[in-house]
């Protein structure tokens, strides 16, 4: 394909998406919109994903206990999140307490 060539729209986003934040677009959709279907809906009413930038899932979580489970569940969630996101889209995680108001 050549620059004069036009391109689909999906394309494009992916292209913007991954420019600003190292994320495809489909991974971001992957992650936050299937969220509770990757993780559950019991750790979805706990924590919820906040940013994805170059692999590092941030993912903030309502109580201290939540952050312990999480870390203890990390290879799992790497595995569902990847099922959502495509592989290799999501390479770590980050915990961090957020209490919700």
């Amino acid at each position: 394909m050549t620059d004069s060539e036009p391109r689909s729209l999906r394309d494009s986003v992916d292209d913007v998406v991954r420019s600003l934040r190292g994320t495809s677009a489909r991974s971001l959709a992957g992650v936050f919109g299937r969220w509770e279907e990757a993780v559950g809906p019991q750790i979805a009413a706990h924590a919820r994903p906040a940013s994805l930038t170059d692999g590092r899932l941030v993912i903030d979580v309502d109580h201290p206990t939540w952050a312990t489970q999480l870390r203890f569940l990390e290879s799992d969630l790497l595995g569902r999140l990847r099922d959502v996101a495509g592989a290799d889209e999501v390479t770590s995680i980050e915990l961090r307490v957020r209490p919700r108001r």
